[in-house]
Parts: structure tokens; sequence; C-alpha cells
């Protein structure tokens, strides 16, 4: 048997098992093969998330540290850090930790097993979605695939954050959307109210839409009465459920307004650096197009198979494309969200803040809708590519034509893999190792309401892996509740300057007003480049000052109690009783004064 021959044979092959009908039998195979990605992911991710006891992914050192409580109510008295996280947490996405822990599992453990168990549930129901658009289980498999890759790319789905609950809330709304379900709908968007609540607008928004039908170049109202029902039920739903969230003042004061962000370096983009909650940026293009918080354009990684997406619309118009004419109308769906997510994102820029960030109405549905649509675009082209080979094959393939088959296909598998690769992956979902190890477990061993004061960068990591309450640190250091970091900021000034002081008294204030246990030092604090790149420094406009009292070789007064009052220091921290530091400083000031 000749090549071609051979090559008409395997693809005939393909095609037939690509264009397999539902039988149970067909999408089990294909699910299979679906859950077998997400597996491969998941298992990387956990192997990395377990690789010592000291790891957590960033953004549940926010989020999911205080849940401890839950396990010890003695934990975290009194902390101001804590109470706001707790504060801000959605209902129902605490609640479900609690329930979690009280059968006595640590949060933190919880947090690393959870992203693969929202996978599976997405990965369901993104397969399910698909197959409603085109009834081919192969199109829900290469979906999924897609989706798997763009989820495991990037830190959101790993976090176990509230925003890790989008995806499967969001895909598990569309698809019962789809089917027609009223009250499972509904079940969707009260679930959405509870873990991410601006899903909600999102949700809300889509049914808004499809009360109208745009029929011969006219936009009217739609003739279908479950939709009428299914908005309704929607936003009767959502008032319920969010309205107490709006009646109470929140202990931690109003959100701020964007004329008080603006001023504030902790928004911009300042000397050349970015701060803690960048925001705006003078380059219009950055703001509007590439800015993480504020831009259109901002989707994070995502599988480079994703942009057949950009596709599907001029496919669907292709006559040549056989496929295309089996796809439901259904498809629909992909440009509600569109138009939806596009809106919002104008409306949050409008009321900036109040409707959290612009962005997070593109970033997570468009990453959504990218999948599913180039998981359908990506057959209906294979396809018609593999049919156009079998009838070419029949003439005899020219040498030109089978260098073009063997590229397309190494292309294929080439854009397919990369996102396999762990710089793609584990190193983008943001996970903190703890390096100072001999720090956590001394700390664990003092008294539950031990209280820390530092600017160093690993303060950011104590309430995680010490278990002990920090005063101040970079990671929490959110402005946007003006109740809570008004309270962050006075801390942190108050620190800064005692750290920096030349006067002992002031220090010894600062320890007694604060009832601080422990001071920690970064090894090089007292150098001015450490103070000039220190962003909880320049957050508050405080490095020339510091910086000019450093040249000038006036001596902080904690400097001097270093070499005798640290008791555990490695080879870039040091921590010092704050009993030995007023002792210290006492002597010094007693001196002063002869």
């Amino acid at each position: 048997m000749s090549n071609p021959l051979i090559l008409k044979s395997k693809i005939t092959k393909f095609l037939s098992i690509l264009h397999q009908n539902l039988i149970t039998r067909s999408r089990i195979f294909w699910l299979g093969l679906s859950i077998a990605v997400l597996l491969i992911y998941g298992i990387e991710s956990l192997k990395a998330t377990f690789e010592t006891e000291y790891i957590i992914q960033d953004d549940a050192r926010q989020h999911i540290f205080w849940m401890r409580r839950f396990l010890d109510a003695e934990l975290f008295p009194n902390d101001l850090i804590a109470d706001y996280f707790q504060s801000v947490a959605p209902w129902g996405y605490k609640t479900f930790y609690w329930l979690i822990t009280s059968l006595g599992i640590d949060p933190i453990f919880l947090g690393k097993l959870l992203p693969i168990f929202l996978a599976l549930i997405s990965t369901f129901y993104c397969f399910g979605i698909s197959l409603q658009i085109l009834p081919i289980p192969a199109v829900g498999f290469f979906s999924s695939f897609i989706l798997n890759q763009t989820l495991w790319m990037e830190d959101d789905l790993v976090s176990a954050t509230p925003r890790a609950f989008f995806y499967p809330l969001f895909l598990a709304f569309l698809y019962y959307l789809l089917q027609g379900y009223l009250f499972p709908v509904l079940v969707a968007i009260a679930l959405q109210a509870i873990f991410y609540p601006h899903t909600v607008l999102l949700s809300l928004t889509i049914i808004t839409i499809r009360l109208f039908s745009y029929h011969k170049k006219r936009l009217k109202f739609t003739s279908i009465k479950l939709n009428y029902w299914l908005w309704l039920g929607g936003i009767i739903t959502a008032t319920i459920i969010l309205l107490p969230y709006k009646l109470p003042a929140t202990e931690f004061g109003p959100i701020i307004t964007t004329t008080a962000a603006k001023i504030q370096p902790i928004f911009n983009y300042v000397d050349g650096k970015y701060g803690r909650a960048f925001f705006f940026h003078q380059n219009p293009l950055v703001f509007w197009l590439t800015g993480p918080r504020s831009g259109i354009l901002f989707l994070g990684l995502f599988s480079p198979l994703a942009i057949g997406s950009l596709l599907l619309p001029f496919l669907l118009k292709k006559e040549k494309f056989p496929l295309a004419k089996e796809v439901s109308t259904k498809v629909e769906i992909l440009g509600q969200i569109f138009i939806a997510s596009i809106g919002l994102f104008f409306l949050a820029h409008i009321f900036l803040f109040d409707l959290h960030f612009p962005n997070r109405y593109i970033y997570h549905s468009m990453r959504v809708t990218m999948a599913i649509a180039a998981g359908i675009a990506l057959i209906i082209w294979l396809d018609n590519y593999l049919k156009q080979i079998i009838s070419e094959s029949e003439k005899g393939l020219t040498f030109s034509q089978k260098i073009s088959i063997g590229c397309t296909t190494i292309l294929l598998v080439i854009l397919s893999l990369i996102p396999f690769s762990q710089d793609l992956t584990i190193n983008n979902q943001s996970y903190v190792k703890g390096k100072e190890i001999e720090l956590y477990k001394y700390l664990l061993a003092q008294p539950k309401n031990t209280l820390i004061a530092s600017i160093s960068k690993e303060s950011n990591n104590i309430p995680t892996f010490a278990q002990r309450s920090t005063l101040v640190a970079q990671e929490y250091s959110l402005p946007y509740h003006v109740g809570y970091y008004s309270q962050f900021s006075q801390k942190a000034i108050d620190l800064i300057q005692a750290q920096y002081t030349s006067k002992p008294e002031q220090v010894n204030n600062f320890i007694q007003n604060y009832e601080v246990d422990f001071w920690l030092l970064d090894l090089n604090a007292f150098d001015p480049r450490y103070v000039a790149d220190k962003e909880l420094i320049r957050q508050y406009n405080l490095p020339d000052s510091i910086i000019e009292q450093l040249k000038q070789n006036i001596i902080p007064a904690l400097s001097t109690t270093l070499e005798s009052c640290t008791v555990l220091n490695s080879k870039k921290i040091a921590l010092l009783p704050t009993s030995c530091i007023q002792n210290e400083l006492l002597k010094l000031n007693n001196n002063n004064l002869k």
C-alpha cells in the first residue's frame, strides 16, 4: 500500500473518531481524555504545593491564613489584618471552609487540594456546554483541554480564593442556561452570590441580553417565556442574597473614591515602580488596554490554541466548512458573554472600585469563552482540513503538500504541548516558599497573642507559617476600604518612623502603644539602598527623609540593640524581643541624659 493510501486510511479513521455521535461510549471516551488532562496538571500542581511544609499560594496568604481561627479561636486576637480579611470574605466561601475545617482539616491543606476538584467540576460543565453547541464529543474534549491549559497557566484556580470559584459556578450557570432549566440556573446564581459576588452581575447581564432577539436587522423582545422567568428569578435571587451585604455599614469604612485613589502612590506607577495596588497610568494605552486591573486586553497567560477562538465567527459564515452547519443556535451564548463582559467593564470604570476592578469582568469570562469557542473552531477547521487531505491524496500528494501537512501537524503538536511546560504552569501559579524555617518554629512556640513588628518581606509569611500576628506587612496593604487602610497606614507609618528614629523614647513609646513582643529586622534594613527600594516605605513618601538621615550618619536607635538583643538570626534577618530593646534603649537614653 502506498504512503498516500496509508495516510488516507489513518485520516479517515481519525475523522470517524471525531464524528462519533453522542452514544454513551463515545462521550465517556472523550470525557475520560479531558479528565486525564486535568489530572496531569492537577497532580503536578499538588506535587509542587506539597514539596515542603512551608509553601503556599501567594494570594492564599491573604484569604486563607485567618481561617485557622476555625481550628483555634485563640489565634490572631485583636488582629486588624485577620479581622479585615475575615470580614470581606464572601459568606459562602468562608462557610464552606468552616464546614470542612470543622472536621479537623487545616484550611491551608484544604486550599492546596481544592483546585483539582474545582477544575474537575469546571471540566464537566465545559464539556457539556460544548456538546450543546456542537454535538460531537471531540468538541467537548478540545474545549476542556484548552480550558484546563488556560486555568493551570495562571494563579486564579490554584489560589483556592473566592475568584477560584468563578470557573465552576459560571460554567454551571451557562450549562443550565443552555439546557433551559430554571431552578438550577437560580441555584447557580445564588452560589455565585455567596462565593464570588461579582459573577452575579455578569450572569444577570447575560440573562438580560437574552430578553431581546435580533431578527431581520431589528431588535425586539424575545418570544421565549422562559427567558423572562429566568430574568425575574435571577433578579429576585441576587437581590435577596446580596442586599444584606449593602445594608449594614462595614466596620472598615467605605470604598475609596477615584479622586482619593489617584493621588496615592500605592495606586500609581511612580518613578518607574508599580504601587502595591497599581491601577492608574499616565499612558492611556496602558491604562485602557494592558493594565492588569484597568485594561480591557489583559487576559493573563492562556493556551496558544485559544487564539483559534478568533476564527470561529469566520468559520461559521463559510459554506465550505460542512461541520459549521451542525453548530446549534446556542452558540449565540458566546457573543452574549462577550457583550455582557464589555458592558460591565465600562460600567465598572464609571463606578470605579464600587464594582471591583473593571478588568475582572473581562479576564475570567473571556478565558472561559475563548476555550469553548476555540474548541469548536478547531474541530470545524480540522474536519475540513483533513477532508481536503483525503481528497488530495486520491490524486497523489505533491512534495510541497507533504511538507505543508507535516509543518501543520508539528505546529499543532507544539502549540498543544507548550502549555505543559512547568515554566508556564508551576512557575506562574505564584507559590511562595518559606525559607526562614527556624523563625517560624521559634514564633510558633511563643504565646498565641504574640505580636511581631516588621517591614521585612518575611513579615508577609509570619501569619501563615508561624500562625502569629504581624502588626503590618506589605502583602496585607490593601487600600480599598478606607477604614481598614487608614488604620493599617497609621501603624505602618508609626513602625517605619520608630525603626529609623534616633530617639530611644520614640521607639519605646511605639512598643508600649502597640504592645509589640518582637521586632523582626532585615540585616540590611539600615542601608539607604534598602530604604529606597522598600515598597512599604515608598507608598507613604518616607524614603527621602530617612535616606538623608542615614547619609548624615544619624544612627537609628533600634540599630544599636541588634548585637545585644538578637535571639534568632539568619543570613538575612534578625529577631529581637522588645523587652530587651526597651532595656537597652533605656540605658542608652540614660547615658544620653548624663
